[in-house]
């Protein structure tokens, strides 16, 4: 329980779910670019 306490209350604490949802908001993102790269590239490839 304090360790759930720590972080939400302390600085370190916060940092870290920022860092957390920032890594995955980047995995997000990084997936779409590559599954859209991939499409054209099948697209232009079936020409």
């Amino acid at each position: 329980m304090k360790a759930l306490q720590d972080l939400f209350s302390t600085d370190y604490g916060v940092m870290s779910i920022v860092g957390i949802v920032m890594m995955i908001v980047g995995m997000g993102w990084a997936y779409v670019a590559l599954k859209s790269k991939m499409a054209e590239s099948e697209r232009k490839a079936g020409k």
